[in-house]
């Protein structure tokens, strides 16, 4: 199998305060770079690691086009995408967000205030991943692995215990967070991945629902993402004949921690039943 990997994490914002800062993001895109090294067909010449200044919305994009253009032209048949930082929301420029009219994005290093809101050139947002993971050529596996809130809706008052910080950036001002819904149902990645078809799918295991944010927090005297803290565990630990088991592992285990996130795996039923780097049956 002929792998690459793109693993980004982000602590650190150009422009944001450091109270706006997270911990666990770097340590995530590297745990996540160093567990596909111990996978078939993953090398350190072909796993990157886009940490902090390095990862701005153009760098990671770049990496990441490259890296599908590659396996879109055939020269790959695994592509992992892991990105952990602060998720969003920004007002739905082409309509496809009926219920909410706010897309999902994520931040990226130099992510910056435009107006009311964030500027959509510097986060991701999940149309442009959507667009980018379209018509992947049947046979490449694609898997995406993200650690950011999804949205701002999920947050508990036990996601504000010492040694844990909510992965979501609310609207930069007042009237930007009015202009979101009160009662949000965001579409996210996950619906993008679920309407595409099986046969070009990506893998999405996501760190909480879409009405969720994920945790940033302490776990054996250094920081993570709860969900990639468990989700690697889970994997090393082997024993997982599907991916839609290993998720049920994950999502346990964040319930043991009293962290209120759930994980989600969105891919083809295939995939579902496949283990995690594999294939899909009779792909």
């Amino acid at each position: 199998m002929t792998a690459r990997a793109l693993c980004v994490g982000i602590n650190e914002f150009a422009h944001l305060p450091t109270s706006s800062w997270l911990n666990g993001c770097v340590n995530d895109a590297n745990d996540m770079s160093a567990l596909l090294l111990t996978q078939p067909g993953f090398t350190r010449r072909n796993v990157t690691v886009l940490a902090d200044a390095a990862a701005t919305k153009a760098n990671v994009m770049t990496a990441l086009t490259d890296m599908v253009g590659k396996a879109k032209a055939g020269a790959l048949d695994h592509v992992v995408f892991s990105f952990s930082s602060h998720g969003t929301q920004v007002p739905d420029t082409n309509g496809d967000e009926k219920v909410d009219h706010v897309d999902e994005a994520f931040a990226c290093h130099d992510i910056a205030q435009k107006g009311d809101d964030w500027d959509r050139d510097t986060v991701i947002v999940d149309d442009e991943l959507n667009v980018l993971l379209q018509d992947i050529p049947k046979g490449v596996l694609v898997e995406v692995v993200l650690d950011t809130c999804h949205s701002g809706t999920g947050l508990r008052d036990i996601d504000l215990l010492s040694g844990r910080r909510p992965r979501f950036l609310p609207p930069p001002t007042r009237k930007g967070i009015l202009r979101l819904a009160p009662k949000s149902d965001p579409k996210g990645l996950q619906e993008l991945v679920r309407s595409t078809p099986a046969a070009t799918r990506a893998v999405l295991y996501a760190a909480c629902r879409a009405d969720q944010t994920s945790a940033d927090a302490y776990f054996d005297g250094r920081y993570n993402g709860a969900f990639t803290y468990y989700f690697l565990e889970a994997v090393k630990g082997g024993g997982y004949p599907s991916r839609s088991a290993l998720m049920t592992a994950v999502s346990q285990a964040l319930r043991t921690g009293d962290f209120e996130q759930r994980a989600q795996l969105e891919a083809s039923q295939r995939a579902k039943r496949s283990a995690f780097g594999a294939l899909p049956d009779g792909s």
